[in-house]
């Protein structure tokens, strides 16, 4: 019986999650390469529906040497942001923005939760986020905290296919700063990604013209 619960709910659980490997060369790697000058910091994204509050999806992001994004297995991409697999570069505040703005929507809120750690346990983080590999399709909640567990602090994080188990480990942490984005935009964002590109592209010509 158990086997066939997780059979039925693990898929709806993750619905939101699905991506393909991909990978950036070196120079857009390093062009695009982010210091926030932030404290170095972890920080987990949980994409929750609002009826029923299922969690559909996880995101990671790691402050250490550069600011990444570590989304297995997911769908937000921009034309800024290279890609290696699902560790994407250059996350600035704007991106970092995009990103919430991408997941937030009149069915889903997007749970932020942030801790602050030394140096050395970010970059640890960046190093396993890189060599991670491609996620297969609903194995964001596994990837984050395949990446997570066993790091110096984060020992109580259990490797789990879902979201919401990951989230509520998550919050348990010493120090741990929650903030929930909602949003009311329509359900099919696949538009945003437009919006975001066209407005990255407005930006850009907006400071090429004052330069």
């Amino acid at each position: 019986m158990k086997r066939l619960w997780v059979a039925l709910v693990l898929p709806l659980a993750l619905a939101a999650c699905g991506a393909e490997p991909v990978w950036a060369p070196d120079e857009a790697v390093q062009r695009a390469r982010y210091v926030s000058g932030e404290p170095p910091s972890i920080t987990l994204y949980t994409v929750v529906r609002k009826r029923g509050g299922e969690g559909a999806h996880s995101g990671l992001m790691i402050d250490a040497s550069q600011r990444v994004l570590f989304d297995p297995a997911g769908t937000w991409h921009h034309p800024w942001v290279p890609e290696r697999n699902d560790l994407h570069y250059g996350i600035t505040e704007q991106m970092r923005k995009f990103y919430i703005d991408y997941h937030a929507r009149e069915t889903y809120d997007v749970v932020e939760q942030k801790v602050y750690v030394s140096p050395e346990v970010a970059e640890a983080a960046l190093r396993r986020a890189e060599s991670y590999g491609a996620a297969p399709k609903a194995f964001c909640g596994r990837s984050v905290s395949d990446v997570l567990s066993g790091l110096p602090g984060f020992e109580s994080i259990p490797r789990t296919f879902f979201p919401n188990t990951l989230r509520k480990a998550f919050s348990e942490l010493p120090g741990v700063q929650t903030r929930t984005y909602e949003d009311g935009d329509p359900d099919n964002n696949h538009g945003v990604l437009l919006v975001q590109k066209s407005q990255a592209a407005e930006l850009a010509a907006a400071g090429a013209g004052g330069s």
